[in-house]
C-alpha cells in the first residue's frame, strides 16, 4: 500500500502541474536526428509511452532508418520506435479515378522542413505529393492523426495501411484485418523475430476514423489496404490504439485514454505531461542554446524505455515455452499497481540512470524495478534488456543489478528484499544470466562464468562455442568485478556475511587482468598468457567490450584507489589519466558522430570516448585520486566538446542507446555524479562542475513527501570550472561529495568557483 501511494501521489502531481514555464517548447526532437538510430527518433509520444508515433524517411537497418533528417521524403507514420520492435504504419493519401497497384509499392511523398513544427508530444509536417498536412499526436497507448486535405475535391482521398512495414531490423507481417463498423478496424500484424530478438511478437491495433469509410481496397500480394473516404472531406481525424495482448484490450486502451476526438485537447495534455516531469529540474542562467539542450537531454532521459502492458494490467509474457497474456499485479479498484516495459538493457548505465532516475523520478524508477522483478517470476532470470516481452541477453554481465541495489539503498525498494537479493545472486552463479553473453540465446559458454569463478578473470579468446557475441573477456572481468561488489553490498545489508564476504573477494578480480608492465588492463588467454601483440589503442578484436584496452581501463569503479595502487599510486595514476584526456581532447573526446563509425581508423585509437557507455565514468576517476578539481575541469570540458551541440547534426555523439548519454549529459550539467551507482549503504555523489547558475531539484521522497534542493553557482564560466569554496544550508562544507540523504533532505549547496 505504501508504493501504491507513492506512485499515486506522483499522478496526483501530473494532474495538477501548471507549470509555469512551458519547458517542453524548449525541447528540440530533431537533435541528432542526422545520426541517431531508428529507435530513438519518436516525436508524438507520451513518457515511456506505448506508442511512439513519427515520421519515417527511411526503411533500413538501425542507422539508416526511422526519421532520419537529411532524406528528402515520407515513406509513412509509424506508431512503434521501441527497441527492436516497430510496426503499425499508414500513409495519408490522395490519387486519382484511375488506381493504380503502385501505390501500394511506393507511397511516399517528398517534404520539406520548411513549416515543420516538431514538438515533445506533436509533429506537424506537409506531404508535397498529396497536398496534406498531417498532424500527429499521442497518449500513451494511442495515437491521434489529423490530415487536413488541400485539394479541391477532384481526387479520392483515403488512408493506406502498410501492415508489411519493416523499420531498423523489424519486419512486420499482416495476419489480421477486419472492419468492426462503419469507420472502425481492428487487426494484428506480427513483428517478426529478430537476432537479437528471437520470438516473434504480436501487436493489436484498432483503428477509428471520424469520417465514414465509402470503400476498402485492398492488395492481394502484401495484404495492405486503402480506406477510402469521402473526397470531398477537407480534415480526417483518425486514433489508432495499440496493445500487445488482444485487440479487445487494444480497444480498452482507447475507450480509457482517448475516447473522444479532442486533437487539440490531447496536444495540451501532453505537453502538459512533459511539463510535469521536466520541471522535476528548474534551471536558472546558462544561455538560451544550454538551456534548450538541457531539456532536450531529459526528454531523452524520458524517452527509451516503452509500456507493454495495457490499462487493466494485462500483458504479454514471452519468456516460456509458450507465449501467455498475464495480469500485473492491481489495486482494490482493479488497477495496475505499476506498468510493465520494454527496456533494452542498462548496460554501462550505473552512473547515469541510478543518478537521475532515483535522484529525480523515484516514482517511476519503482515501476521499473516492479517490472523487472516481474520477468524474473514470469522466465525465472532477473532481465538483461527485455524486448517483446522476453529476455534477448542484449550485452553482457548483470547489468540490471545495480539499478535495483541503488534503488533498495536509497529507500525506493523496501520489500521481499530477500526475494530480490536470490534473483540477483542467481545470475551471479552457474545457470544465471552472466553465462551468457549479447543475444546469446541458445548457448550458455559465452560469457565465461565459471573460468571467472575458477581463475578469476575470462579468458580471452573464449575457449567455448558460443552464438553470443560480445565475448571479450577483459571486458567480462571488469564489468563481472564490479557488479559483484554490487552484489555484495546487498548481501552485507541483509546480514548474509559469508555471500558478502565471497562477492567482495570476487569483486577484486580486475586486478587479474592488469599488466604493471604495459600499464594497462590487458586480456590473458585460457592458459594465463598476455595477449600478443597487444595495443592499448586497437579497437577491432582487442578483448574489451565496444572499447580498446586504454578506455576500458579506468572502469573500476568500485575501487578505483586500488587501481591507483597498481599504476604507482594516486599521483602517477592522475598523471597518466590526465594525459589520456588531453589526447581525447584533440578529438573532441569522441569517435566520430555516430556509434557505427567508431571503428573507422581515423576514431577508433582514441583513449576516452565519451559517445559510448564505456567512458562514461572516467572524467570523476580523478575523485578518487583527490583532485576532484580535474574531475571539475574535464567533465566541464567534455559537456561543452560533446553534449552542447543542438542540431541534427550534432548530439551525443555516438550511442545514445535510450537514454544512457543523456542522464549521463544531464547528470554532469548539473554536477552531481555517482560513479559507483550509489549502491553502498550511504549512497554519495561526487560534486561535479554545474554549467547553470541555479540548479532546484524538485524531488519526491519514498513516503510521497517532497523537498527541494538547491544548487547555487557563483563565478562559474567556461573558463572557472573549478570549486573553490562551499556552504552547505549556509555553513562551511569543504567535501568534494554529497551525500544522497543529504540531498533528498532539501536544502541548498553554494559553490564557489574562481
Amino acid at each position: 500500500m505504501k508504493r501504491l501511494l507513492f506512485i499515486l501521489s506522483a499522478i496526483v502531481a501530473l494532474a495538477s502541474c501548471t507549470a509555469s514555464t512551458d519547458l517542453s517548447d524548449l525541447v528540440y526532437p530533431q537533435m541528432d536526428s542526422a545520426h541517431s538510430r531508428w529507435a530513438f527518433f519518436a516525436s508524438a509520444c507520451r513518457p515511456f509511452g506505448m506508442v511512439a508515433l513519427s515520421p519515417d524517411t527511411d526503411e533500413g537497418d538501425d542507422w539508416i532508418s526511422g526519421y532520419r533528417y537529411n532524406s528528402p521524403s515520407i515513406q509513412g507514420f509509424s506508431h512503434i520506435h521501441c527497441w527492436q520492435i516497430s510496426g503499425v504504419s499508414l500513409m495519408p493519401v490522395t490519387f486519382g479515378e484511375g488506381f493504380s497497384d503502385e501505390l501500394f509499392s511506393d507511397c511516399s511523398s517528398p517534404f520539406s522542413h520548411e513549416g515543420e513544427v516538431v514538438k515533445a508530444g506533436y509533429h506537424k509536417l506537409f506531404l508535397d505529393r498529396y497536398g496534406i498536412q498531417a498532424e500527429l499526436t499521442s497518449t500513451s497507448r494511442t495515437g491521434f492523426h489529423k490530415y487536413s486535405f488541400s485539394d479541391d475535391g477532384q481526387n479520392e482521398k483515403g488512408v493506406l495501411l502498410n501492415l508489411s512495414s519493416q523499420v531498423g531490423p523489424c519486419r512486420n507481417t499482416l495476419a489480421s484485418f477486419r472492419q468492426t463498423g462503419e469507420s472502425t478496424f481492428e487487426g494484428m500484424v506480427v513483428s517478426e523475430a529478430t537476432r537479437r530478438r528471437p520470438k516473434p511478437f504480436n501487436v493489436y491495433f484498432q483503428i477509428v476514423l471520424n469520417q465514414p469509410v465509402t470503400e476498402i481496397v485492398t492488395d492481394d500480394e502484401s495484404g495492405n489496404v486503402i480506406l477510402c473516404i469521402d473526397r470531398n472531406c477537407k480534415e480526417l481525424q483518425m486514433k489508432v490504439a495499440l496493445s500487445y495482448t488482444s485487440t479487445g484490450n487494444a480497444a480498452a486502451n482507447m475507450e480509457e485514454e482517448n475516447p473522444g476526438w479532442d486533437f487539440t485537447g490531447i496536444v495540451k495534455e501532453s505537453k502538459a505531461e512533459w511539463n510535469s516531469l521536466l520541471s522535476r529540474i528548474e534551471i536558472k542562467g546558462g544561455s538560451d542554446t544550454d538551456r534548450r539542450r538541457f531539456y532536450t537531454d531529459l526528454w531523452h532521459v524520458l524517452l527509451g524505455k516503452h509500456t507493454i502492458s495495457d490499462v487493466n494490467g494485462y500483458y504479454p509474457d514471452n519468456t516460456g515455452e509458450s507465449f501467455q497474456v498475464k495480469r500485473l499485479p492491481v489495486d482494490d479498484s482493479g488497477r495496475p499497481l505499476f506498468r510493465h516495459f520494454n527496456t533494452d538493457g542498462f548496460w554501462g548505465g550505473n552512473s547515469v540512470f541510478d543518478n537521475i532516475w532515483l535522484l529525480v523520478y523515484p516514482d517511476i524508477a519503482y515501476e521499473h524495478a516492479m517490472s523487472l522483478m516481474q520477468y524474473y517470476k514470469d522466465g525465472g532470470l532477473f532481465p538483461r534488456g527485455p524486448s517483446g516481452a522476453n529476455y534477448t541477453y542484449v550485452m553482457t554481465g548483470d547489468c540490471n543489478c545495480a539499478f535495483m541495489v541503488s534503488a533498495i539503498q536509497k529507500g525506493i525498494i523496501t520489500e521481499n528484499l530477500d526475494g530480490i537479493y536470490e534473483a540477483l545472486k542467481k545470475n551471479h552463479e552457474p545457470g544465471g544470466i552472466m553465462e551468457k553473453t549479447g543475444y546469446e540465446h541458445y548457448t550458455w559458454t559465452g560469457g565465461g562464468l565459471p573460468y571467472y569463478i575458477s581463475m578469476g578473470y575470462v579468458p580471452f579468446p573464449n575457449p567455448l562455442e558460443s552464438d553470443g557475441y560480445h565475448q571479450q573477456g577483459g571486458g567480462l572481468t571488469l564489468q563481472y568485478a564490479y557488479e559483484d561488489f554490487v552484489l555484495a553490498q546487498l548481501a552485507k545489508k541483509l546480514g548474509r556475511q559469508d555471500d558478502y564476504e565471497r562477492y567482495m573477494e570476487r569483486s577484486r578480480n580486475y586486478r587479474n587482468i592488469y599488466d604493471s608492465e604495459s600499464g594497462w588492463m590487458r586480456p590473458r588467454d585460457i592458459n594465463g598468457k598476455w595477449m600478443e601483440p597487444f595495443d592499448p589503442y586497437e579497437l577491432a578484436d582487442c578483448g574489451f567490450i565496444e572499447a580498446n584496452a586504454a578506455q576500458a581501463t579506468w572502469f573500476v569503479p568500485h575501487d578505483e584507489t586500488g587501481l591507483a595502487e597498481l599504476m604507482g599510486g594516486k599521483e602517477k595514476a592522475t598523471e597518466k589519466l590526465n594525459a589520456s584526456m588531453e589526447k581525447a581532447s584533440e578529438l573532441d573526446f569522441t569517435s566520430g558522430k555516430s556509434h557505427n563509425v567508431e571503428t573507422q581508423d581515423q576514431y577508433k585509437r582514441i583513449p576516452i570516448n565519451y559517445g559510448n557507455q564505456p567512458s562514461i565514468n572516467t572524467a570523476f576517476v580523478f575523485h578518487y585520486f583527490d583532485r576532484p578539481d580535474l574531475s571539475q575541469y574535464w567533465s566541464h570540458r567534455i559537456v561543452r566538446a560533446v553534449y552542447s551541440g543542438l542540431s541534427p547534426e550534432s548530439g551525443y555523439n555516438g550511442d545514445e542507446d535510450q537514454g544512457s548519454m543523456s542522464c549521463l549529459a544531464v547528470a554532469m550539467k548539473i554536477g552531481l555524479f555517482q560513479l559507483d551507482g550509489g549502491v553502498t549503504d550511504e549512497p554519495y555523489y561526487q560534486i561535479g562542475s554545474p554549467i547553470f547558475d541555479e540548479i532546484t531539484l524538485h524531488l519526491r521522497k519514498p513516503d510521497g513527501k517532497k523537498s527541494d534542493f538547491v544548487i547555487s553557482c557563483t563565478g562559474n564560466s567556461d573558463e572557472n570550472s573549478v570549486v573553490k569554496g562551499a556552504k552547505l544550508n549556509g555553513k562551511p562544507y569543504d567535501a568534494s561529495t554529497i551525500l544522497h540523504k543529504d540531498i533528498i533532505a532539501g536544502g541548498r549547496l553554494e559553490l564557489e568557483f574562481q
